[in-house]
Parts: structure tokens; sequence; C-alpha cells
């Protein structure tokens, strides 16, 4: 269980005006149970949703309010909390280190198996899991970028978190990568939240958010949702 009680991310910001800097709120008040197993996040760019996003595994922190993740606060235990909460970035080249596929996954595996020899025959299961194992010895610059983005969840879905957090896992796909990526992203045992722009993939959820302005502004049906969200963004005269 996902537990946001009554959290607001703010920041400093510099006058434009060459005044004194000023707070301002990214995100929030947020209260949220988030119990679904598929959970997408939608908004407009600058919206706060990849903030929500960050907040759920403590690469955010409230700065007033209460993040927990089955108990656990992210501002006091923040690496248990990512032991079980993995994260995708939008763009794959953000979280791939190493020259190789296999080395890459068997980096997210040292701690789950010291021994060397153990580690790479588990990174090799999980490239061959997601259809990479032919590719884990070339280099990462010869992977697509529909490969790239499915060594990154490989990578950190080897060390079998509870739950997935994906901020855009799509955007920088063309169309048969970004079906790929949706269609494993569903199949998963993991509990799920995504943030998406594609809107056919919301739908497909178990509930959706709309985030606009920095406040959850619908959560409820992925359908009627979406419907919400469409109306606001034509209001807001965006295509």
């Amino acid at each position: 269980m996902i537990e946001l009680d009554d959290v607001v991310v703010t920041a400093w910001s510099p006058d434009p005006a060459g005044g004194a800097d000023r707070v301002v709120r990214l995100l929030g008040p947020v209260t949220l149970r988030l119990a679904e197993r598929r959970i997408a996040v939608v908004g407009a760019n600058g919206s706060g949703k990849s903030t929500l996003a960050r907040l759920l595994n403590g690469l955010v922190l409230p700065s007033s309010g209460t993040v927990r993740v089955d108990g656990l606060d992210t501002a006091t235990d923040g690496a248990a909390v990512r032991q079980r909460v993995g994260f995708v970035f939008t763009d794959p080249n953000a979280q791939i280190v190493l020259p190789t596929p296999l080395e890459d996954v068997a980096l997210s595996l040292r701690r789950r198996f010291p021994d060397k020899v153990e580690r790479l025959e588990a990174a090799r299961a999980a490239l061959r899991r997601f259809g990479l194992g032919e590719r884990a010895d070339v280099s990462v610059h010869a992977l697509s970028g529909g490969q790239r983005q499915l060594l990154a969840i490989a990578a950190v879905l080897a060390v079998e978190p509870a739950v997935l957090v994906c901020d855009e896992p799509t955007t920088l796909l063309d169309l048969r990568w970004r079906r790929v990526v949706d269609d494993l992203l569903a199949d998963l045992d993991q509990q799920v939240v995504v943030v998406t722009h594609d809107l056919d993939a919301a739908r497909r959820a178990d509930r959706v958010l709309v985030v606009d302005d920095g406040l959850v502004v619908y959560d409820g049906d992925p359908h009627e949702a979406v419907a919400h969200y469409e109306a606001l963004m034509g209001q807001a005269g965006v295509p």
C-alpha cells in the first residue's frame, strides 16, 4: 500500500525581476491511498505528475506531509523504500551506466548475488526474460531505443521490487516499441504506477489520476478520468 497524507512539495524560485527568492508550490496538498495493481497518472507538462511519481520512492521528499510504502516512510526509511519501489525514467540513458547489457543488469544484482558467477547467470536470465538474451554482450550503443528501455526495465526488475514506478517510459519510443513496453508493464506481477501521455494506455489501467497545477483534480475510473483530462486540456486551449 502506498499512502500519501497531506503531502506538499515546494521549492525556492528566483524572482525574475531581481527581488528576493520565493517559495513556489510544485505539488499538493495531496492525500491518496494507492492499492490498485495498475495506476496511470496523466497531466500536461509541468503539471506536477513527475513530482508525484518521484515521491513514491523517495527521489523527491515532501516539504510537508508523509509518504509511506507498506508502512515505510520515504523520509526516514529511504533505503528500505527504494528496495521495494523500482523507478524507470523517460530516457533509459539516464539509468544505463555500464558498457554492455550484461554488465548493467549485473550491477543491479551485486548485493543480491555476492558471487560473481551467480550474479552473471542471474543477469543473463533477466535479459532473456525481456528478449535481450542474444544482446547481452553487445555495446549498449548498438541497442535500439526500445531495447535500451527494455534494458532499463530489466535492470530495475532484476531485484524484484514490489512496486514499479515509470515516468513516461514510452515517450521517446516509436509506436511498435511503445506497444511492446505497454504490454510488458501490463503483464507484470508488481504493482505498477505509470506516468504517461499515452491515453490509450491510461484507459487500460485500473485507476487514473489526473494532475493539473500541482493538484490531483480527478481520481477514478480510467475512461472517465481520461475524458476529464481531455476536457481540461480543451478548456486550456491545448490541442
